[in-house]
């Protein structure tokens, strides 16, 4: 967690919950499980356990102490919608994000079909902006689930991009953002499937974000598409209108 990030459609990191469990190609190379392990059996380290789920309680209230209006990526180094995590503990995320209404707090799953049933019970608001991840269409039906839920801003992040997505339907969502695998072993993007995909946002009116190209040196390819950068968002943002 941190008040800073280098992730670029986001402020700032905030991490109610730690550790994960795979569930699909997306999962295979995760750089957040990469960085656990590393400090597995450190005593004391905050990943002393490594990647092994965790509940996190004494942060639970963090973001109220960050007085400035920040975009607020939540469980950068989790699922919120593990089934690990109690349904109380995601209410009880829910209610700092409630509470904070200030920040812009961007929650991102892949258990899309837990989002779904829990959804229409939980407290949204217009600063909880609620996504999921889509790295092929074998993963297409999370955002149909992500449809079922009644946030004001729904977005996908087709991060890693695996393979094209010509077939995936983005009506009623607000946000997509797209980006190569980075890291070691990093799986290649095509630059047709980024472009499709760009195309289609324009003319639907969709704010896109190219996050990166990726590689096992991201840096050396960068984020320029097209000879430019896009970093669209949803606008307003709610934490920028009161």
């Amino acid at each position: 967690m941190s008040e800073t990030s280098s992730i670029e459609w986001t402020d700032a990191t905030w991490n109610p919950v730690t550790g994960c469990t795979k569930i699909s190609q997306g999962c295979k190379h995760c750089y957040a499980a990469r960085f656990a392990e590393r400090w597995r059996g450190i005593p004391g380290h905050p990943y002393e356990e490594g990647f092994d789920l965790t509940l996190r309680p004494e942060r639970l209230l963090l973001p109220l102490e960050w007085k400035d209006p920040k975009r607020i990526f939540v469980n950068s180094m989790s699922d919120l919608y593990h089934p690990g995590v109690p349904d109380s503990y995601v209410r009880n995320v829910f209610a700092t994000m409630v509470k904070a209404r200030w920040h812009t707090f961007q929650v991102l799953t892949k258990r899309s079909e837990r989002l779904a049933q829990l959804g229409g019970s939980l407290p949204w608001r217009r600063n909880i902006w609620q996504g999921v991840s889509i790295e092929s269409m074998d993963v297409a039906h999370r955002a149909d689930d992500l449809r079922e839920v009644p946030s004001e801003v729904r977005f996908l992040s087709l991060e890693p991009l695996l393979g094209p997505l010509d077939d995936l339907d983005i009506s009623g969502i607000q946000w997509v953002i797209v980006g190569g695998e980075s890291g070691p072993h990093a799986r290649p993007m095509k630059k047709e499937w980024v472009v499709a995909l760009r195309d289609r946002c324009r003319r639907e009116g969709v704010p896109f974000f190219f996050k990166q190209w990726g590689g096992v040196r991201k840096h050396v390819l960068g984020r320029a598409l097209d000879n430019r950068t896009w970093d669209e968002f949803p606008s307003p943002t709610p934490s920028r209108v009161g």
